[in-house]
């Protein structure tokens, strides 16, 4: 055989060769690796309808030291939580022993102390279910049921590493008022016959309350994470400016992941595997504003990129915004060999598919207290916006290739 007509042939067969593991993986059965990940989402499935109501049996832990022995470098809480629907459930029903203006921010937020010692974060309700959230995609307040929301979605891509969020009512009169801060006190008022407060932090103003219906406020608890994992801030390397008129140098400069790729810790280790997971994650749920991110201090680069703070979120279900997907085109497309999907990852996106994301989804919202927690329409974007996140990695794979576009990233990390 001539050597052209040889050449011909291995380009062939390179050819099938990458379209057979593109539609192996595609399938979710074909590998070793799409096997596993099958188990995992199968396991998923098994766990994701929670009792309401849940209680403790059989141990002397409470809800907050099973929750805190949990937490390991890459991630909040394991892949089997049997203990998740009674750690939500003390969550939402534990005896309030404190109330405090939040901690530093933009936004308004209150910091709660539940019985036992364990602190929370509550975010007041500032809009109805039906409210669209228009404007710059991340305009508007945040919104409380988006914590709640985003937190299940964590679960169902088998990220695990959003902090534990529950919807909970509570009273201001009685519950919150009678143990809280004279600092938070002072920010109390009244409309009408509704009990409001403004809090303190960078936006709050007393123009601006969150107010109850009569006494009772809907809100949402975020789980604090143990004080034995201090965190540490980064400014995310494709964070807006917030500027009119001045753009970041991601929005103007496509080759921008090349630079990102040489700065520690981007330039080795899982930290840049993260960001493009987080952005598939923050695109599906509509989150234009992580602006800077947390991960666990002294990590040495192996800590996870901790999804903390996704109350921008589900706020406006017809606006798809492309640019929060940045790190995975720019550096899976514009910058070839850069940046990586993770096998699991993708894996996991494609079992999703077809509709299979929302049914998720109402199944692991239906445990909630503040029952429905989405529109509809934000159930059929999460659908819209998968098919836009599973296209935009096909067309890395078929410019760069599979194995230039997936990588088998599983990084286990032992509990201290």
């Amino acid at each position: 055989m001539k050597l052209k007509q040889r050449m011909v042939v291995l380009c062939a067969v390179l050819l099938l060769l990458g379209l057979a593991k593109i539609f192996l993986l595609d399938g979710g059965e074909g590998t070793a690796a799409s096997r596993r990940d099958l188990r995992a989402f199968r396991k998923m499935e098994a766990g994701l309808s929670l009792s309401r109501g849940a209680r403790l049996t059989n141990t002397l832990q409470s809800s907050w030291e099973i929750a805190s022995q949990w937490v390991g470098p890459r991630e909040v809480y394991p892949e089997e939580t049997p203990e998740l629907a009674a750690v939500l459930t003390s969550l939402s029903s534990a005896r309030i022993e404190r109330a405090d203006v939040g901690y530093k921010g933009t936004q308004l937020k209150a910091l709660l102390v539940l019985d036992g010692g364990q602190k929370v974060v509550f975010k007041p309700k500032r809009y109805n279910r039906d409210y669209v959230v228009e404007g710059e995609p991340y305009a508007g307040y945040d919104r409380h049921n988006a914590e709640v929301a985003a937190f299940h979605l964590d679960r169902i891509l088998g990220f695990r590493r959003a902090p534990l969020v529950v919807g909970r009512y509570v009273n201001l009169r009685t519950e919150i008022k009678p143990v809280a801060t004279d600092q938070l006190l002072s920010t109390f008022l009244m409309q009408g016959n509704n009990t409001c407060f403004y809090g303190k932090c960078y936006y709050c103003r007393e123009s601006e309350p969150a107010c109850a219906e009569g006494e009772i406020m809907e809100g949402s608890l975020t789980l604090w994470l143990p004080d034995v994992w201090p965190l540490q801030k980064h400014r995310h390397p494709w964070g807006r400016t917030y500027r009119e008129g001045k753009l970041a140098r991601w929005e103007y400069d496509e080759s921008y992941c090349e630079a990102v790729k040489k700065m520690p810790p981007y330039d080795a280790g899982p930290r840049l595997l993260d960001v493009i997971d987080t952005a598939i994650f923050d695109y599906l749920i509509g989150n234009a504003d992580r602006h800077h991110y947390e991960s666990f201090q002294d990590d040495g680069g192996a800590s996870m990129l901790i999804l903390l703070d996704n109350a921008k979120s589900f706020g406006n279900p017809a606006l798809d915004e492309r640019s929060i997907l940045a790190p995975l085109y720019q550096c899976c497309i514009v910058s070839p060999f850069l940046g990586r999907v993770r096998v699991s990852t993708w894996n996991r996106l494609n079992l999703l598919r077809s509709g299979a994301l929302s049914s998720a989804m109402r199944q692991a919202l239906a445990f909630d207290p503040i029952h429905p927690v989405l529109a509809e329409p934000h159930l059929a974007a999460l659908d819209r916006r998968l098919s836009g996140v599973i296209e935009t990695i096909k067309q890395c794979m078929e410019a760069q290739g599979p194995d230039n576009t997936l990588i088998e990233d599983r990084m286990n990390l032992p509990h201290p």
